[in-house]
């Protein structure tokens, strides 16, 4: 029911509605140093990403798509080209002027979930929203909680929850401060089949909803396939983007 009310609003965000890329990547490039010598991790990936698309990165394990999210995300950055979100350069920025951007701008949904053991399901959806300076955090965490199937378990911490529901309660972290820009970094990698396939679903469904673009890595190519787009990487190198 959610995805089909979303419908008429994940179209009008369509690829090629606006002009100005969601996320553009300019002759991107990583490389570390090492005892042995230098490491070239990421080289010359270029790409553009329109408002409300959806794009899988794929390739082999040791391709760089890790390190392109965290690139794309300013968690980490390039040792050449630079990243634009929203056109505005986000690479060239300092720690706290990415740290900002993310804050405003962007959602994240790790592989390993990465909830804060100490703090409940409720207060763990609502940390983004007191960090951004909401005066009710309350309110839109107890809603999103709720549409993830987990109004009945606000109190719980994330020791007394399976792994599925962790991921529902990171899910709805990741999209209550109604992010434009959401990153997924091998949702399902720690799931089972059937979890992992509902929790896809749900990602789907709450990205349709919000309208937001979705950059999701993995190397399950089922998944990948319910993208729009995909930007395949071979030995840190762009192979395909289509």
């Amino acid at each position: 029911m959610m995805a089909d009310s979303a419908a008429p609003q994940s179209e009008a965000r369509a690829p090629g509605a606006h002009l100005v890329p969601a996320l553009e990547v300019e002759r991107l490039g990583k490389r570390v140093r090492l005892p042995s010598g230098e490491l070239t991790i990421l080289e010359d990936v270029s790409f553009a990403i329109a408002p409300g698309d959806t794009v899988a990165v794929v390739g082999a394990s040791g391709s760089g798509k890790s390190t392109l999210l965290s690139l794309m995300a300013g968690l980490d950055v390039p040792s050449s080209g630079r990243v634009l979100l929203d056109g505005a350069p986000l690479s060239t920025l300092d720690e706290d002027g990415r740290a900002r951007v993310r804050g405003e701008k962007v959602g994240f949904v790790f592989q390993s979930f990465q909830l804060l053991p100490s703090l409940t399901a409720l207060e763990n959806v609502m940390l983004p929203l007191e960090l951004r300076g909401d005066r009710d955090a309350q309110t839109p965490a107890r809603e999103i909680l709720r549409k993830v199937g987990l109004g009945e378990r606000l109190g719980h911490y994330p020791r007394q929850l399976s792994g599925g529901e962790q991921q529902r309660v990171a899910l709805a972290r990741a999209f209550v401060t109604r992010p434009a820009l959401l990153f997924a970094d091998e949702p399902t990698g720690n799931l089972d089949t059937r979890t992992g396939a509902a929790i896809i679903e749900l990602l789907f469904a709450l990205n349709a909803e919000a309208g937001t673009t979705l950059v999701l890595v993995t190397h399950d190519e089922a998944l990948a396939s319910r993208c729009r787009r995909h930007v395949r990487l071979d030995g840190g190198r762009l192979a395909a983007a289509a």
